[in-house]
């Protein structure tokens, strides 16, 4: 499919989309209620249950999504490697080549074990420390996200401040899009109950404070990314990754004026006397935040997307050298709208296809000697 020029490898984008929105809104959830439901729940011990039920069901739901999509994103890249239908590449090696020979399929392993650690203690849920246990696998299944995109192609120094960026950026658009689900269930709960008025307004703005904390976050390391990434105002302007880039940023500004309404004003409305007051302002801050996730749900569909495409960088590079050949641009697309560094792909294509001489890897661009290759990520 090709969209603006660009190959869009269709169903790819689609499952990356779903994983990282899944994955977002299970750790979200859980970020919810260590950070702001159980300590608002301190004054309102009766809906400790109802809300303790609610953010499980998110967590569980979003959890085996995350394992779905996050297995079907595995078989989708190994029959783009191996140009092979799901039987033939599980029959032929290449699912356990993608597994074992990129660092996408170590990553993807990874993964697994923290989403079934995180299970177990969604089951185990009694003890507070399996309670704290599973946000920490729930944080970390989502920030190891940036070891499959493109931060883990960066060579380097550079590299690594790369990868720190991407996965600050992962946890705090999860803590704050991805709370917002159990913000909106535990809004819901409330507004029928007057004894639990000040159990609103303490979440909200616990919420609030949350929210401030993850977009300084976001905002600091998605300059980082952009840096690395795009490089230049030519590259945001020129490419399609960068024109992407900028309608990513105008939701998140649409999120973020959204959210400061909510913030300064209609919180203070939460505390007035009356009734009438205080539910109009909770039924406008349930309308905000019930936009506020439709927005942060295309942002996930555009990081979708992003992370397919080569990084506006490389290509205003190539613009600017055109003696780069036809043959070196096509192999260099081919590689990053898969979603492999250059070993990796020629590496894994030829398994895949049973060749027994592999290309040695002092053979290739020294460039690409990194230690590290990517999946498609954003």
């Amino acid at each position: 499919m090709s969209w603006f020029g660009s190959e869009i490898d269709g169903p790819l984008v689609l499952t990356r989309a779903i994983h990282f929105a899944a994955t977002a809104t299970t750790a979200g959830a859980l970020i919810f209620r260590g950070l702001v439901a159980e300590p608002a729940l301190r004054g309102a011990a009766s809906a400790a249950p109802l809300l303790d039920k609610q953010v499980r069901s998110v967590a569980w739901i979003g959890l085996a999504v995350t394992v779905v999509s996050g297995l079907t994103w595995v078989l989708l890249l190994t029959m783009s490697l191996s140009d092979e239908g799901l039987g033939e590449a599980v029959m032929s090696g290449a699912l356990r080549d993608v597994l074992n020979l990129t660092q996408f399929g170590l990553v993807s392993q990874v993964r697994l074990a923290l989403a079934i650690t995180l299970a177990i203690c969604l089951v185990l849920k009694c003890w507070a420390l399996w309670r704290w246990l599973a946000l920490a696998a729930a944080v970390g299944l989502v920030a190891a996200i940036a070891w499959t995109g493109h931060a883990a192609s960066t060579p380097f120094t550079l590299g690594d401040l790369h990868l720190a960026s991407d996965a600050l950026h992962l946890v705090a658009a999860s803590a704050w899009i991805g709370g917002l689900v159990p913000l909106v269930l535990l809004l819901g709960v409330t507004r029928c109950h007057r004894a639990w008025a000040s159990l609103e307004l303490d979440a909200v703005r616990r919420f609030s404070t949350l929210g401030v904390v993850s977009v300084a976050v976001l905002i600091l390391s998605g300059f980082v990314n952009a840096w690395i990434l795009v490089g230049s105002f030519r590259g945001l302007a020129v490419t399609f990754y960068g024109q992407l880039l900028m309608l990513k940023l105008a939701a998140f500004a649409a999120m973020l004026a959204f959210a400061a309404s909510n913030r300064f004003v209609l919180t203070p409305r939460l505390a007035l006397a009356s009734d009438k007051a205080r539910r109009d302002a909770l039924r406008v801050i349930s309308r905000n935040t019930l936009i506020e996730i439709v927005l942060g749900l295309s942002i996930f569909a555009m990081v979708g997307v992003l992370g397919t495409l080569h990084p506006a960088a490389h290509l205003v590079t190539e613009t600017i050298k055109p003696e780069a050949t036809h043959a070196n641009q096509k192999t260099h697309s081919r590689s990053d709208r898969e979603g492999r560094s250059l070993p990796d792909l020629m590496l894994l294509s030829n398994r895949c296809r049973g060749v027994k001489h592999i290309i040695p890897e002092e053979t290739l661009p020294g460039a690409w000697l990194s230690s590290r290759s990517a999946s498609a990520a954003a």
